[in-house]
């Protein structure tokens, strides 16, 4: 058996940490979970508010960050809060919303739709709560209306190309009216600008269509006649050197052929070149025999003249 003495520290260890077991993971919570109840204290995460609300009086508005006990300021009062009151949450973070082909005429009458992106952020969290039902949705529609009545009757070209100009007018007309309902109006920027009219869009594309066509051909054809032009001004030249070269031709043969008469020797064997490379050029037959043989030259010859035999023809 052990001794008892040896073992009462260990079974104090044991007792100890069952009670922080216990402690931590029953009594602690279930405490926190009063405290809430009672609205004893409350964590503000970042970009966060809360309303505290009792009987329909905002007792406080807390946006600050951090643990905050709820008796030391919002009074006894608090404890009353979560029975008879309220505690709304708000969202402070950045949103931002894109309304998609707001309808605009031009000036020209053409049925316009302009796409619209903005931010807006709670800045007034009691005016966001009790001023408005719908905050969210009337600043869009207020966004809307703005670029409608704005943007109304704008030069078609100036729909197409000045959008910042037309996001600063549509943000100057919002802008004092989300602050009533305690939204800031952040940027508000168009994005885009588009016909709405699928028959109008069509008669465009084949009016851009055919332009592009036009613009093709006529720089086909613009290819077609510098090539030409390049080709018969180098025919033009080819024919003035080939004529230059044709007329220089009998000059330079000549030259050569006074040069060449200057000696007899050379002349003659220059001529008799001539003379037999005419010869092999030629088609006409040549029959070498020997000298002093009369009646052997004059059968070759007879041989050579006789006409050649006719084909055999039918006997019918």
């Amino acid at each position: 058996m052990p001794d008892p003495g040896t073992l009462s520290p260990f079974l104090q260890f044991l007792g100890a940490a069952l009670v922080t077991f216990v402690g931590l993971f029953f009594l602690f919570p279930s405490l926190l979970g009063v405290a809430r109840l009672l609205c004893l204290y409350a964590i503000v995460q970042e970009r966060e508010a809360r309303v505290y609300v009792l009987f329909g009086k905002v007792l406080a508005v807390i946006d600050t960050p951090g643990l905050h006990i709820l008796p030391l300021k919002l009074g006894p009062m608090v404890l009353l809060v979560n029975f008879f009151g309220k505690c709304h949450v708000i969202d402070l973070r950045l949103d931002q919303q894109y309304l998609r082909s707001t309808p605009v005429n031009s000036e020209e009458g053409a049925p316009m739709g302009i796409g619209i992106w903005y931010e807006m952020m709670v800045s007034d969290p009691i005016a966001y709560l009790f001023k408005n039902a719908d905050p969210r949705g009337s600043l869009a529609a207020n966004v809307g209306n703005a670029a409608t009545r704005c943007l109304n009757n704008l030069p078609l070209s100036g729909m197409l190309e000045n959008r910042h100009v037309m996001s600063e007018t549509v943000r100057a007309e919002v802008s004092p009216r989300s602050e009533e309902w305690g939204y800031s109006l952040g940027s508000v920027y168009i994005r885009k600008v588009h016909f709405r009219d699928q028959q109008m869009i069509r008669q465009i594309e084949e009016k851009v269509v055919n332009r592009l066509r036009q613009v093709t051909s006529a720089i086909k054809q613009d290819g077609t006649n510098q090539v030409n032009i390049i080709a018969s001004t180098a025919e033009q030249q080819a024919a003035a050197e080939f004529a230059r070269a044709a007329a220089i031709r009998p000059q330079i043969v000549g030259e050569a052929l006074r040069k060449v008469s200057e000696d007899s020797d050379i002349c003659e064997a220059l001529f008799d070149v001539l003379e037999t490379q005419g010869i092999l050029e030629g088609k006409a037959s040549l029959t070498l025999v020997p000298g002093e043989r009369g009646l052997m030259r004059d059968l070759l010859a007879a041989k050579d003249e006789s006409p050649s035999p006719r084909p055999p023809q039918s006997i019918r």
